[in-house]
């Protein structure tokens, strides 16, 4: 995006250097990565780093509005309503795609965006070892809002593991040695001191939860919670059945909470309006299809990792939807194939993180991630056999 750098580092990359940066970057979990890094970060000018930071402010300035809770009391699926809903979320991530505007001109336009963790940990990791095998730009961070690798660290663990020993805290999740995102969770051990925990080795007593910790019984106080119901949907019986234990009363702090996954969603979207926002309705409030149907996209507003969207959108699409309330229809945006690479140019996404501390008014931009692709969506199976796609992260001009 910064001519002038994309160039140099473009001209200075050889295969060694990214070999030997993957060859760092595995080292620290062997096996823990299981997905595609690409070749380069993302240089992001000031000027469209200040593009996005307004969209995200602005979006923010709905979320924080006290009617807030209200205007989504709709957005949680029936039967997945968790108990013990706090005020706030702890964490948004805003996904947005660099794309070309009629003007011919770059700006960001929000995909998607959710009221849940991501690679939080990881992204501290790969900017240090990036560091340790390139040269980075004089004022150009990864990080955001003034943050450090060191502040960072200390706000994450404030709000992740809050007063409590983190012994007394988990990160909750499905199988978590068996996700994609393992090497997230075990950066957040390292960094925090929290173990991975899988669903099915909670137990419970009255409304009081415990783990086993190096063969000791220990009760959990607090859990970071990674589970996204829909993928618990897909488990088998026995797994979904101890799943059931997350919808009782229990004596546990939620970090963030399971219904601002919901909350702050595909569902919300509709709710804004901004020029880097994407027009988006609820199906079932659309009177009259737009006449230029093909410059939308279908999507489910209850579905996770693009599953279910649909692209080419038709009048034929629409008809057999049978629960257009649980679906939105949102305008399509042109990816601008902007990161110039040996032999085609990619387009990218990028997401910003956002930390909620309890307490405060509202949240704070804190880091990031971006992906590069050049198949006709963003994700690992549009893909395969690429160079110079797949996940990295931003460095912004500051």
């Amino acid at each position: 995006m910064i001519p002038a750098i994309r160039q140099a580092y473009n001209q200075s990359f050889t295969k060694e250097q990214y070999e030997t940066f993957l060859a760092y970057l595995n080292a620290v979990h062997p096996g823990g990565i299981e997905f595609r890094v690409a070749e380069t970060p993302i240089f992001v000018p000031k000027d469209f780093k200040d593009k996005i930071l307004d969209a995200c402010e602005a979006i923010v300035d709905i979320i924080a509005d006290p009617g807030f809770k209200n205007l989504t009391r709709n957005a949680i699926p029936k039967g997945l309503a968790v108990p013990g809903e706090n005020e706030h979320t702890h964490f948004i991530a805003f996904d947005f795609g660099i794309c070309i505007n009629e003007a011919g001109e770059y700006e960001p336009q929000l995909i998607e965006m959710q009221g849940f963790p991501t690679l939080f940990a990881y992204e501290v990791l790969i900017d240090e070892v990036f560091r340790k095998t390139h040269a980075v730009p004089d004022n150009f961070s990864a990080y955001l809002g003034g943050h450090d690798k060191a502040s960072y660290i200390q706000l994450l663990k404030e709000i992740i593991v809050g007063n409590h020993d983190p012994s007394e805290v988990i990160l909750l999740e499905i199988f978590p040695h068996q996700q994609k995102t393992k090497i997230d969770f075990y950066c957040t051990q390292d960094y925090l001191g929290i173990r991975p925990v899988c669903i099915t080795e909670l137990i419970r007593e009255g409304k009081k939860l415990y783990y086993l910790r190096d063969g000791v019984k220990t009760q959990i106080k607090r859990i970071y919670n990674r589970v996204i119901f829909d993928d618990l949907q897909q488990q088998t019986p026995e797994v979904q059945e101890k799943g059931k234990i997350l919808f009782e009363e229990l004596e546990v702090e939620w970090c963030p909470h399971p219904n601002w996954f919901y909350r702050i969603s595909k569902f919300t979207l509709p709710l804004i309006r901004h020029p880097y926002v994407p027009a988006t309705f609820y199906l079932n409030e659309v009177k009259q299809l737009p006449a230029d149907l093909e410059n939308y996209v279908l999507k489910p507003l209850f579905s996770f990792a693009g599953q279910g969207v649909v692209i080419d959108v038709t009048r034929e699409d629409i008809d057999k939807v049978k629960d257009p309330e649980n679906w939105i229809l949102q305008r399509k945006v042109k990816y601008a194939e902007v990161i110039q690479t040996p032999d085609v140019p990619a387009k990218a996404e990028i997401r910003i993180f956002y930390f909620w501390k309890d307490g405060a008014t509202r949240p704070v931009p804190t880091n990031n991630l971006g992906r590069l692709s050049k198949g006709k969506m963003i994700g690992v199976r549009y893909n395969k056999d690429k160079e110079w796609v797949g996940g990295n992260f931003c460095y912004f001009e500051e």
